[in-house]
């Protein structure tokens, strides 16, 4: 076995006096991969320094003298590797099997609770002006299930996820407390920050908003990191397993990501991450964070975005309790469908990215499709009025038109201000506002044939305003007969 391998390992020049050489490891695909890889083999006679890595698929070592073909696999091979090429995509008809079946129940999953209105609780909650932190518990239980859970719900799932497969790795290692651990930090983080920062907002007692452009870069971020996560959890592709984003070395041994037992974890980095997500976009998040701004109270900031938070946990501790509630022989089904489960999160992300950046996404946005409601009357002062209503399920009509070369008078009436759609922006004009319960009036100038695109804040509810030329001979004293607001 060792002399047909033995081609693999290519010899070449290095520093004076030392031979270095590179060998190709099959199934790195983290950190504590090449970690563990570099332990072993630097124990072997006369090797002086040992890089392996997990994205390279590779280990490089430099020695005083060759290392023998055998002893390196030895070493690798003690470690739980081989030497060999990781495969991009999975050869097993199993895996890809219980894919295919994870992505039907998900889509299921996701029709039934579409079907049933699981992800609008927001509509009938109340105004969080009037019900004060009660509402604030009772949105935060809402957000735990709905849309804004693809925000954060997709990082703790892979998280809790990830925890409970290098126990399976290392099942000497401690338990640190609990399988449900990783979830339960980042609980108490969430919780802890989100009062942190509710004071703070409490405090300040002015209105602070991310510019859509921002957000739109955080959101395709997360669902970067996400996909890579998801595809790892899934096992379609060993390779790729390997692109999971890591901290390098030397921040990681300072947040305490070194080489334990449980090397990718760690219970402040786990914290930390809840406390940030408090940055994260969610309409939820933002009708409390307003209301904060508008007391003027640190305390009562601090009170009601940590009774939010306290709310979002059951969903989010239930959702990450799911790897820990299997049997050892049931968890490689359960993380792929996990897995699925982050990736769908994923493409939520990153479309509703994409669309805060001005970006269509057709096979996604599909309600765009829709025939666009006629324009209205021109006035004869050359403006146009337009009508819309906002409601806890997002924009209508979703496609209107206008006439091009016309400033217009947006009319938007809110019914629902506890949803993300009561946070409206316009990304190709820099417009955000956040409606408030009844009658909202935006001003857009005149702009040339297209497409006008808006969303919330978020990205999850989206409309678009089509611009169109006037007809030949037309002007505000001949426009078409009619209401001035557009005909559905």
């Amino acid at each position: 076995m060792a002399s047909r391998r033995t081609a693999a390992v290519a010899a070449r020049g290095s520093a004076p006096n030392l031979i270095r050489v590179e060998v190709p490891v099959a199934g790195m695909t983290c950190r504590s991969c090449e970690v563990r890889i570099q332990r072993f083999v630097s124990r072997l006679p006369s090797v002086e320094k040992v890089e392996a890595s997990a994205t390279k698929g590779r280990v490089v070592i430099e020695s005083r003298r060759p290392v023998p073909a055998a002893a390196l696999e030895r070493a690798l091979n003690q470690a739980g590797y081989e030497i060999g090429h990781t495969p991009w995509l999975e050869r097993n008809r199993v895996v890809w099997m219980e894919v295919g079946i994870s992505i039907w129940i998900v889509v299921a999953l996701a029709f039934l609770a579409q079907m049933t209105g699981l992800f609008e609780l927001a509509g009938g909650l109340g105004d969080i002006s009037r019900g004060g932190i009660f509402v604030a518990l009772l949105l935060g239980l809402a957000a735990g299930v709905s849309t804004c859970a693809a925000l954060v719900g997709g990082l703790v799932l892979a998280m809790s996820a990830a925890y409970q497969s290098a126990r399976e790795r290392n099942p000497r290692a401690p338990e640190l407390g609990g399988s449900m651990r990783p979830a339960l930090t980042f609980v108490a983080g969430r919780i802890a920050g989100y009062g942190a920062f509710g004071a703070l907002l409490g405090a300040l007692g002015a209105s602070v908003t991310m510019p859509p452009q921002v957000t739109a870069i955080l959101m395709i971020t997360v669902a970067i990191v996400m996909t890579l996560l998801g595809t790892r959890l899934m096992g379609v592709s060993p390779r790729m397993a390997a692109w999971s984003p890591t901290l390098p070395m030397g921040l990681a041994r300072r947040l305490g990501l070194g080489e334990g037992p449980m090397g990718a974890y760690s219970d402040r980095r786990s914290a930390v991450l809840g406390a940030l997500s408090f940055f994260m976009p969610c309409g939820f998040t933002q009708a409390i964070q307003v209301y904060a701004l508008s007391t003027g109270s640190p305390v009562l900031g601090a009170a009601l975005l940590a009774t939010f938070a306290i709310g979002t946990a059951p969903g989010l501790l239930g959702l990450a309790g799911l790897p820990a509630m299997v049997s050892s022989e049931s968890k490689p089904t359960v993380f792929r469908f996990v897995g699925v489960v982050v990736l769908a999160f994923a493409i939520i992300n990153g479309s509703a990215g994409a669309r805060l950046a001005g970006v269509a996404i057709p096979f996604l946005d599909v309600q765009t499709a829709a025939a666009a409601v006629l324009p209205g009357a021109v006035a004869a002062d050359g403006t146009q009025a337009l009508r819309t209503t906002q409601e806890a399920q997002g924009y209508s009509p979703r496609n209107v038109q206008i006439y091009a070369g016309f400033a217009t008078t947006w009319t938007i009436e809110s019914k629902s201000a506890s949803s993300c759609a009561s946070s409206l922006v316009v990304p190709s004009l820099n417009i955000s506002k956040r409606l408030k319960l009844g009658t909202n009036t935006i001003n857009l100038p005149p702009m040339k044939a297209g497409v006008l695109r808006y969303s919330c804040s978020m990205g999850m509810y989206s409309a678009t305003i089509t611009i169109v030329d006037p007809p030949a001979g037309f002007s505000p004293t001949s426009g078409p007969a009619g209401s001035s607001s557009p005909r559905g």
